[in-house]
């Protein structure tokens, strides 16, 4: 058997918050919208990845989920520009990455990071 594909689902009664934050804000598509459920995604070639850990490293909460991007900066201006309060960060950690921590809609923990 082999893995094909993981899918992070979240319980709302407001679809339109998942489509400002995940959407408008992190520029995903919207791949599936059957009115009362909807996928957002990219075309890009990505790995499956599952983790887990006792904290999120520097003393953090380990987030809820973790997303790369190519632009961290471009990333915080956006979150910023939306009135996204910002956690944690941005911060360079000793491991490579620069990263920042915000809540979605939903009270999840995100990592918003990029390797450098």
């Amino acid at each position: 058997m082999k893995v094909k594909r993981i899918m992070s689902n979240t319980a709302t009664s407001d679809l339109g918050k998942a489509a400002a934050f995940y959407g408008d804000i992190l520029g995903l598509e919207l791949l599936m919208d059957h009115g009362w459920f909807q996928t957002y995604g990219s075309d890009e070639r990505m790995m499956v990845q599952v983790s887990f850990g006792s904290e999120g490293g520097s003393g953090t909460s380990v987030p809820d989920l973790s997303i790369e991007v190519d632009d961290i900066e471009a990333a915080l201006e956006r979150f910023k520009n939306a009135g996204v309060p910002i956690e944690y960060g941005p911060v360079s950690e000793p491991w490579g990455v620069r990263r920042f921590y915000v809540r979605d809609p939903f009270g999840k923990l995100v990592n918003i990071l990029q390797h450098e």
